[in-house]
């Protein structure tokens, strides 16, 4: 039996993920008659069908499945390993993959890529937003570098650095009843329409924390995906949201926002900066962390 190499699972994953020979084809500089070859010369190989037709479409078999499944976790793997032996060779930091689980924290973490950028200048940042295995699935894939994350998952082989405490707090407008109130139950939540970032219910905690609880459900909840437009439709009573403290400080008075405390004692929460365990013989990532660790904010008010 033939053994698994890198060019077939490339042609495994192309040809999934264009849907047709033709375009994988040319994905891969092949011609579309070399690739066939290639794709029945793998299968005698292994011993099993791969793919199978139905009409026009090639759909994979279980075993393609498979092959396809190992192919999406052990490519990122190799492309990771030949950037950083490139970056070696050329003397270069590297580059610093963030991947974001957490809406409101994107303007946190500009507050810390603006200094990081300054203080490493061989190394490049890129964020990412959209993960197809989740942020978790993407860290162990090796898709990311650095997850930033309010509800870490601890994983063998994963650390998760806590580097910024902060209080999320009940967002309402200038002319809301709730408004210059030191702290709302849940049930004053209840009559309210209640507009999140579009994330599943059982991942917020304004309900896993405060509302679920207490058996409560608002009147009407309403996902909105840009923080900007939350914080308009909020300031025009549209609604109430719930944020980072330190976020409806910054846009305040340009909104005409006021935070009100969740709950007596508050809802206290902390940004998490999730890494390999293997990747912290890596100076620049270790430098962004301990960055991230020291940023003063200045607008966080502390739980008391």
């Amino acid at each position: 039996m033939s053994r698994l190499d890198r060019d077939h699972l490339k042609i495994i994953d192309e040809v999934a993920r264009e849907g047709s020979l033709t375009k994988a084809a040319a994905r891969l500089n092949l011609t579309q008659p070399a690739l066939s070859h290639a794709i029945r010369k793998l299968e005698r190989a292994l011993g099993v069908e791969i793919w199978r037709r139905e009409g026009r479409k090639l759909v994979l078999t279980p075993a393609g499945t498979a092959l396809l499944t190992l192919a999406r976790r052990v490519l990122p793997q190799f492309t990771l390993a030949e950037e950083r032996i490139r970056q070696v060779a050329l003397g270069a930091r590297g580059k610093l993959r963030i991947g974001m689980e957490c809406h409101p924290c994107y303007q946190w973490l500009l507050r810390v890529v603006a200094p990081y950028l300054d203080l490493w200048p061989d190394v490049d940042v890129d964020v990412r937003q959209k993960f197809q295995f989740g942020g978790l699935g993407a860290l162990l894939g090796h898709d990311i570098d650095l997850l930033v994350t309010p509800d870490p998952l601890y994983e063998e082989g994963l650390r998760f650095t806590p580097v910024f405490d902060y209080e999320l707090v009940l967002v309402v407008g200038p002319d809301h009843p709730l408004r210059g109130q030191k702290w709302v139950s849940a049930e004053q939540i209840a009559s309210e329409t209640l507009i999140t970032y579009p994330v599943p219910i059982e991942r917020l905690d304004i309900y896993t924390q405060f509302l679920h609880p207490a058996g409560i459900t608002p009147q009407a909840h309403r996902p909105i995906e840009t923080t900007d437009i939350m914080l308009l439709m909020v300031a025009h009573g549209r609604g109430v949201a719930v944020l980072p403290r330190w976020l409806v400080e910054e846009h305040r008075e340009q909104f005409s926002l006021h935070p009100v405390r969740l709950g007596e004692h508050g809802l206290a929460k902390q940004i998490f900066l999730g890494h390999r365990e293997h990747d912290e013989a890596i100076a620049y990532l270790r430098a962004f962390i301990k960055l991230a660790k020291s940023i003063d904010h200045g607008v966080e008010t502390p739980l008391t």
